[in-house]
């Protein structure tokens, strides 16, 4: 989006997705559960790619750290979102970079509310809504619906009409970009 910002506005909006809805508040080895999920084998493809993709944008990524439910994560993107998109996905961005890059475990209350500091949101009033485990809960499982069919993350929608599954080379997005600009 950077290589477009003089040619045209964007607006990033973050729904909410749990991969694994069921997955436990406490917390489970990262590596480990990936290795569950997926095999070491497929583990070991995909983490080039990762890594690859990080770079790109000057970060690091980890399988170090704990996994786990992520409800309390989402009803606080939700919240945020009445800040404006902006303010959304300073929180994303910090969630991302605490979960991805620092092995740090976005289903803990500190690591939440650390990440609505750094994004420049009231954290005073975000431990409200984490005391609250109705805030913006019904909001956010409404959003959810909204992700129906969706198998993976990240998942872009861009224009209401163009789908892609999985962490993209920025040449699709610049290549997509070029394409809406151009009317096709």
């Amino acid at each position: 989006m950077a290589s477009f910002a003089d040619k045209a506005d964007f607006e990033v909006r973050w729904l909410p997705f749990q991969l694994n809805p069921d997955a436990p508040r406490e917390g489970a080895n990262k590596l480990q559960y990936y290795y569950e999920k997926f095999g070491p084998d497929r583990v070991a493809q995909f983490m080039p790619r990762m890594e690859q993709v990080f770079a790109e944008i000057g970060a690091k990524y980890s399988l170090g750290g704990l996994t786990g439910n992520t409800m309390d994560g989402h009803r606080l993107l939700t919240w945020s979102e009445q800040f404006g998109p902006a303010a959304q996905n300073a929180l994303a961005e910090e969630c991302f970079k605490a979960y991805f890059s620092e092995e740090r475990y976005i289903g803990d209350r500190a690591v939440l509310l650390d990440c609505v500091g750094k994004a420049g949101l009231d954290v005073a009033a975000a431990a409200r809504v984490l005391d609250d485990p109705q805030a913006f809960a019904a909001e956010t499982r409404a959003l959810m619906q909204r992700g129906r069919g969706v198998g993976g993350v990240p998942y872009f929608v861009v224009e209401k009409r163009y789908k892609m599954s999985g962490a993209q080379p920025s040449e699709v997005f610049e290549e997509l970009f070029d394409q809406l600009l151009a009317g096709k």
